[in-house]
């Protein structure tokens, strides 16, 4: 039996010799797709790796890699990791001074970016990196008449490349022999919601063996497509886009800019898909304004056989029997008239297995998709863990619990009911963080999640929430802040929301409008508005936010465990939570402390008799000023319900 290649840099070898002819990256450019073969793919690296050589670049150091999914940037890690160096990728849309924290806490001494917004950021705090000497650009638009020693364009750098792999023919070669699978392949800094992020060490043994876990499990192949949207910096992309076309040899694609993504993945036609609930939720948010912009029969076209794929899609998905006929006939004509050409235009006609994973997603938005017949599967996983813990299999799917574990992986419910996992794909540990390290992982090698949750009798894990925002109310009732914030965020027109209630005597809420779908709403209605603070406060949306919350307490009131944390009263914020006001992290994780510690003046008001609340509020600009928002917030009382009288609104 061949030995298994075991870096990435090997893997890109190996893919390169079997299959020298296969596309392994496309991008779209000016509108037109262009495509990279594998056996290009490793001209291009190599050249790379001798071109950041002739910089200096050695063994151990580390190259920043900032941008959109771009070819070049993917190229730039697999560089740098050829020559025993360790990537560590940034989020693209990070200010300045959060760049600058990790570009100091990873000592990172070489950047490669996308175009002159990422250079602007990094020669902003030059100052206080000292380590950083060189900084490669891929997009030379703006940067014409910069003369910063430290800059240097992509083509100069190739151009050094070749030059150096010309003078050492065999330096290339004799790196890779160099490396070890227990060398370290990544770091990714984790989302930060209590603090600063944490740099996780991941090595290429760690990362290497979960795809191959995870190619296994789906049975991905080399003609397997996806489209990489997802920050680069985030550990989903890396596994999921990176890691696995090394194993598998499928084919990257990167769009144009985020905002054609949409339209790219149309074009495309992913094999499989992979992304937080906030993008399920937001395409979702997307299908619910067009049918609402379409005529009657349309509207009563989808919404009838939507009622038949609620009934009987997800049996027909996992192959069930007891069926019956006519819901199968019925089920065939929606697909033709609407799931068929629904999916055409989400771009999932040839999705053969969907993820989602990053935070819990609503049981009502997880039923839509497989309703329709994507086969959309829920994850469960960390960045310490390389993600993957657990994970439905196609035909074991159950909505409100995130799978069994995968093999080769240990899943222990500790005394206080927190997640505790053993795995292959467990961190090296915390970047210059050893006593972080020992607080996570035991003297057993169990990483404690910091998730609570339990089995179910099938063997599948249920996590309820964060073990730390899991609490009581008053009367001893059991409060889980994000189950009831996703049950929230399932309706088209709330965005994000923010529960309070533990050690109180009923639970509230502050809530973001979605300002597409309400703009579109208050359009069809022709309610005039000047922007988001206006449209928010407007007394027609307020009912309409309160109608959303009336229908979230009533599946409530039907939960024995979760009936009296019913949302009583909320408000709509007058601004949109934002990561650049540390109200959000990078990957729009609620910050929920820091939000409840910047509005106590309005958390506090929920819990008076009070019925508006003034409120001022600091907050950063697009163009990186900052400047004050404030607003009179009404308070808004919501009706709840008992066990009978929800079971008869439904």
């Amino acid at each position: 039996m061949t030995e298994q290649p075991d870096t990435f840099p090997r893997l890109l070898l190996q893919q390169a010799r079997l299959r020298p002819a296969r596309p392994a990256f496309r991008e779209k450019d000016l509108g037109i797709w262009q495509t990279w073969t594998w056996a290009q793919v490793a001209d291009e690296v190599r050249i790379l790796a001798c071109g950041l050589a002739a910089l200096g670049f050695e063994r151990g150091d580390r190259l920043a890699v900032i941008g959109d999914n771009r070819p070049r940037l993917y190229w730039a890690m697999m560089a740098a990791q050829a020559l025993g160096g360790v990537p560590v990728p940034l989020y693209q849309d990070a200010v300045a001074v959060e760049m600058a924290f990790v570009l100091q806490d990873a000592d990172v001494g070489f950047a490669v970016v996308e175009d002159q917004e990422q250079v602007d950021k990094l020669l902003e705090v030059l100052p206080q990196c000292p380590r950083l000497k060189h900084i490669c650009f891929d997009d030379p638009r703006g940067l014409r008449h910069y003369r910063q020693t430290e800059l240097t364009g992509f083509e100069d750098l190739r151009a050094a490349g070749r030059e150096f792999a010309r003078r050492s023919p065999g330096f290339f070669a004799g790196e890779l022999e160099k490396g070890r699978p227990s060398d370290v392949a990544v770091i990714l800094y984790t989302s930060g919601t209590t603090g600063h992020p944490k740099g996780v060490s991941q090595t290429h043994a760690a990362m290497i063996q979960t795809a191959r876990v995870l190619v296994a499990f789906d049975g991905f192949v080399d003609k397997d497509e996806i489209l990489c949207y997802l920050p680069m910096a985030w550990v989903g992309d890396f596994l999921y886009s990176y890691a696995q076309m090394h194993v598998a040899g499928l084919c990257l694609n990167c769009p144009e800019s985020p905002d054609t993504v949409m339209t790219d993945l149309r074009e495309i036609g992913p094999t499989y898909y992979f992304g937080p609930p906030r993008v399920y939720e937001s395409i979702l948010t997307q299908v619910m304004i067009r049918i609402e912009d379409a005529g009657w029969i349309k509207r009563r076209m989808f919404h009838g056989f939507m009622a038949v794929a609620k009934r009987a899609g997800m049996g027909i998905l996992e192959g069930k029997s007891g069926i019956p006929l006519k819901d199968r006939l019925l089920y065939r004509l929606g697909e033709i008239l609407v799931y068929g050409p629904l999916k055409n235009v989400l771009g999932m006609s040839r999705v053969r297995v969907a993820y989602t994973g990053g935070e819990a997603i609503g049981p009502d938005l997880f039923d839509f998709y497989r309703s329709i017949g994507i086969n959309l599967k829920q994850l469960y996983g960390m960045t310490e863990t390389c993600v993957t813990v657990c994970m439905h299999a196609s035909g074991d799917v159950k909505l409100e619990t995130v799978g069994p574990p995968m093999p080769g992986v240990e899943v222990r419910i500790a005394d206080s009911g927190e997640v505790l996992v053993r795995s292959p794909g467990l961190m090296k540990e915390y970047h210059k963080r050893p006593d972080a390290t020992r607080e996570a992982i035991d003297a057993e090698g169990f990483f404690h999640t910091g998730d609570a949750g339990y089995f179910d009798a099938g063997g599948h894990l249920k996590i309820i929430d964060r073990a730390k925002d899991v609490g009581r109310l008053a009367d001893g009732t059991l409060f889980a802040p994000k189950y009831l914030e996703n049950k929230l965020k399932f309706f088209p027109y709330i965005k994000e929301a923010v529960c309070f209630g533990h050690g109180r005597d009923k639970v509230c809420a502050f809530i973001n409008i979605d300002m597409a779908a309400i703009g579109n709403w208050a359009e069809r209605r022709n309610l005039p508005y000047t922007g988001y603070a206006d449209l928010a406060s407007q007394s027609a949306v307020l009912d309409l936010v309160r109608e959303c919350v009336e229908k979230a307490n009533r599946d409530l009131a039907q939960d024995s465990t979760l009936a009296n944390s019913q949302i009583q009263r909320f408000l709509v914020l007058h601004k949109e939570l934002e990561a650049d006001d540390g109200e959000l992290t990078r990957t729009r994780k609620v910050r929920r402390r820091h939000i409840a510690d910047k509005y106590a003046v309005l958390v506090d008001a929920l819990y008076s008799d009070r019925t508006s609340c003034f409120v001022e509020t600091q907050m950063r600009f697009e163009d990186g000023r900052s400047g004050t928002v404030s607003a009179d917030l009404r308070i808004v009382e919501a009706k709840t319900f008992g066990a009978a009288a929800a079971r008869k609104a439904a």
